[in-house]
């Protein structure tokens, strides 16, 4: 036996309940920390504390959130039966926590780590509308204009006697009457109209429940939502043996076949009829960013893939590529569901070249993480005033993200009753209606489901007041992002990636007051 390897065996012990119990009062990193931290999953730069530089502070100043939150995953992957969970927080643009638990392939005992490679399912969605922006700002792509403009291999539609006109603005906020992956239009209607049953039931009863308390003095409180949230989100993820709801008993998931252009692909849905009027209804349908994609492509006057890996270049996303199942992709963690006997099996093969742009790439959370810091120094940078011009440009406007984030009437977020949908984005208002009781932050989130994986993308900017504002030392962007990836279908992670960024809010706060 070497001496080093006697050495790290010596101080194991010592090192695996410092890595139990997190970093304390700044102590002491040890020396073999980064060959166990590749082994845990963790990830961790080598040398000690006085040599890892400002990012190695910032993740120390944090190790209360991390510990809390780190223990939080454990718990919903152990609930859930997920093999591998990756997440990654930033907070105010500077990566503090990235992480894999489990893992990426169960056969040949390989660990998550923060470069893994997953499905991220529907945050492809928000990929593919920061190339709609970017087109739009660039006055070549007319949101408004019927997307036969652009794509006259989509015919023109009729509703009921009446012809109808698809925008771009309609799709990306799924007020087109596109089909989803149901194909019956009588199904989608009678579910729709239970799910409206419920929400009425539901609010009524949150009337009753408020006139109560108005009557009685009580206060509801932050964290009897967040309880209601948490049971709601166990019961989705354990709702069925082997974890496929509804959603993936539809055969159009498992598409096995290649797909060369977006273009062709539209073959699957454009001769379908509309479920409903354009503009007049929410169905939330992965098929109208098929036709998205095709709209990108002719705007932009190149391939739809090419044209999105050479922005994922510009945004330094350099992880995050095509789900292509014959691309030699380093780090891609397998993915996994679980059969009718309850036990765990590779996924089924899927080729997702029918929907690049709707849930067809893989990524990593250091990816995504720059990807929502882009978004937020972008919200953000026009709200800086004091700083001499020092500032670059975001890759968007503010007044363009600021259009992504403004809720959109007639929708509705499965994830979040809370909110609305926006322009690929479910967004949460800012909202108060008493005195010391539950506050609403404002935040932009999209979670996603694909046959063997989760995700969740969740951005929570920081309230700006005047002081900052002005102030030329702070600077964009200010707030927590918070990523989750995993490699089994059906887990419900948006209110989970909600309450940690709450944590390392709270803790973010508590630094400045000290």
């Amino acid at each position: 036996m070497s001496g080093l390897a006697r050495a790290v065996r010596r101080v194991a012990p010592v090192g695996l309940a410092a890595a139990r119990h997190g970093e304390s009062g700044g102590g002491r990193r040890w020396g073999w920390g980064l060959a166990l931290g590749l082994a845990l999953g963790v990830k961790a730069a080598a040398g000690d504390e006085a040599d890892g530089g400002p990012e190695e502070a910032a993740r120390r100043g944090f190790g209360a959130a991390i510990e809390r939150s780190r223990d939080l995953l454990r718990r919903i992957k152990d609930e859930a039966g997920i093999p591998g969970i990756l997440v990654g927080v930033s907070v105010d643009g500077r990566e503090v926590w990235s992480e894999g638990l489990g893992y990426a392939d169960v056969e040949n005992r390989v660990m998550c780590k923060p470069e893994t490679i997953m499905r991220i399912a529907s945050i492809s969605k928000c990929l593919t509308m920061m190339a709609v922006a970017k087109l739009w700002e660039e006055g070549k792509l007319d949101l408004d204009a019927p997307v036969q403009k652009y794509v006259p291999e989509f015919p023109e539609k009729v509703y009921e006697g009446e012809k109808v006109t698809i925008t771009t603005r309609l799709l990306v906020s799924h007020l087109s009457g596109i089909r989803h992956y149901e194909k019956d239009i009588a199904k989608v209607k009678e579910e729709k109209e239970k799910a409206n049953r419920a929400l009425k039931l539901t609010k009524s009863g949150q009337d009753k429940e408020q006139k109560e308390k108005d009557g009685k003095g009580i206060e509801k409180t932050d964290s009897d939502k967040s309880k209601k949230e948490q049971e709601g989100e166990v019961k989705s993820r354990n709702s069925k043996p082997g974890r496929r709801d509804k959603e993936f008993e539809h055969e159009e998931y498992y598409l096995k076949e290649k797909f060369e252009s977006v273009i062709e692909s539209l073959k699957i849905f454009k001769n379908d009829p509309l479920f409903f009027k354009p503009g007049s209804q929410f169905l939330y349908s992965t098929y109208g960013f098929t036709l998205l994609s095709a709209v990108v492509e002719r705007v932009s006057g190149q391939k739809f893939t090419d044209y999105m890996l050479k922005m994922f270049r510009d945004l330094d996303m350099l992880s995050t590529v095509l789900d292509d199942n014959e691309a030699m992709i380093y780090n891609r963690a397998r993915c996994y569901v679980y059969n009718k006997k309850g036990r765990l099996v590779n996924a089924p093969y899927v080729d997702n070249s029918y929907k690049w742009a709707g849930g067809g790439f893989l990524s990593s959370v250091g990816d995504l993480l720059k990807f929502g810091n882009a978004l937020l120094y972008s919200y953000q940078a026009g709200q800086f005033r004091n700083t001499n011009g020092k500032l670059l440009p975001g890759y968007l406007k503010p007044d363009t993200v600021a259009m992504m984030w403004t809720p959109v009437p007639k929708t509705e977020v499965s994830w979040d009753k809370d909110g609305k949908y926006a322009m690929a984005w479910a967004v949460v208002e800012k909202k108060q209606q008493y005195g010391f009781c539950r506050r609403q932050r404002h935040y932009a989130s999209h979670t996603g489901g694909a046959v063997g994986a989760s995700s969740v993308l969740l951005i929570l900017p920081e309230e700006l007041d005047s002081e900052a504002e002005d102030t030329a030392v702070v600077a964009p962007p200010r707030g927590v992002i918070v990523t989750i990836i995993c490699n089994m279908q059906s887990v419900s992670l948006n209110s989970t990636a909600l309450k940690i960024a709450r944590e390392f809010d709270k803790e973010k706060r508590a630094q400045y007051i000290d």
